[in-house]
């Protein structure tokens, strides 16, 4: 193609530089544009990065008014809403990192403002291009489990807690749920192809982040570190959904896939304290079924590969883009998964099972 795709950057942050190193890979992108609050901090970046000719604003609006053919957002948390909204409604396709939003009625409105705009917004989670995770819901959707029932997923870090804005209600809007709880949401939820909600009950603690002992900013700390939830499907389906940035244990547990006629069983890749949860790639995979009236497992191999997942997340945007195709990982898909968060928070505070009602975007 002779004419190469217009990209900006909103956020210069730390994810920021891994968009800016994945784009730069691509012979049919240009990145024209950067933009962050911080007075000068966008243009610092920008010389840092050796994007010589690309603008920089102290407003991303200003950025916006650029011919641009899409947008990273790499921004904390509290102003995905207002930045996706603005691109999309300017016109700009969006890949936006995750977790979507702050609020449930934030990622409505920006999944809205997507169907309105005929823009494209896809969400960053990288692990999805693992070729085992696609294994997984290759397995999962033949039908070989027969009629899945029981899913229980999440990650357990016995230390992991992230400082900053991660801990602030008003800047993240919830803690390890949306930080590495998304991860495992979307890697199960993915599995199934995305089944609806109707009901949530959970249970959230920040015993670990408000202790001195165990966190270096405890005053500050204001969201949840353990939580625990039963989320009920359409489907009759229940999903066990558990999550900790924080405690005295070694794991939580595989993620399974119980069906009628078979059961799915699988540990995620890493090792160490901030490994155990469903952000990278998969460790095992075994099938457990019934041959010949006798109890069988089976192991299934795992497929190596030398693939750049951060790397491919963003190359399928931008390809996506160019090739005029529907977003990667839609917005409407992950707006399911921000319901089910929503959803736990909201049954941790009433100490209640809640309802989880959805706009119908299909």
């Amino acid at each position: 193609m002779s004419k190469k795709l217009r990209i900006g950057i909103i956020g210069t942050g730390g994810i920021a530089n891994a968009h800016v190193a994945a784009y730069k890979k691509l012979p049919y992108v240009e990145i024209v544009g950067v933009a962050d609050v911080i007075p000068d901090k966008a243009a610092a970046f920008a010389q840092a990065q050796g994007l010589t000719e690309a603008a920089s604003f102290d407003s991303h609006t200003d950025l916006l008014r650029m011919e641009l053919d899409g947008v990273s957002i790499c921004t904390p948390n509290i102003s995905h809403h207002r930045t996706t909204v603005d691109s999309l409604r300017m016109g700009k396709n969006v890949l936006l990192e995750k977790p979507m939003s702050i609020t449930l009625q934030e990622g409505i409105e920006m999944t809205q403002a997507a169907k309105e705009s005929g823009k494209m917004l896809t969400l960053g989670f990288q692990p999805r291009y693992d070729p085992n995770m696609k294994l997984l819901q290759t397995i999962v959707q033949s039908g070989r489990l027969g009629n899945v029932y029981y899913v229980e997923t999440g990650g357990g870090r016995r230390r992991g807690m992230p400082g900053g804005t991660f801990i602030s209600k008003k800047l993240a809007g919830a803690g390890a749920m949306a930080d590495i709880g998304c991860y495992s949401l979307d890697m199960a939820l993915n599995t199934l192809g995305y089944p609806r909600p109707v009901s949530v009950s959970a249970f959230t603690t920040n015993h670990f982040g408000t202790n001195p002992l165990y966190h270096s900013e405890a005053s500050k700390f204001e969201v949840e570190d353990f939580g625990v939830a039963m989320v009920r499907f359409e489907n009759d389906l229940v999903l066990q959904f558990k999550i900790s940035w924080a405690m005295h244990m070694d794991t939580l547990g595989a993620t399974m896939f119980l069906g009628t006629d078979a059961g799915l069983k699988v540990t995620p890749a890493g090792t160490g304290p901030w490994s155990g949860v469903w952000d990278g790639s998969v460790g095992s995979i075994t099938l457990y079924h019934d041959e010949f009236g006798t109890q069988t497992s089976t192991p299934i191999p795992i497929i190596e590969h030398q693939l750049n997942l951060f790397d491919r997340k963003v190359h399928d945007f931008a390809e996506a883009v160019r090739d005029g195709r529907e977003a990667p990982i839609p917005g409407d898909q992950i707006l399911i998964q921000q319901a089910i968060i929503d959803g736990v928070l909201r049954s941790a505070e009433a100490r209640r099972e809640v309802s989880v009602e959805l706009p119908d975007f299909r």
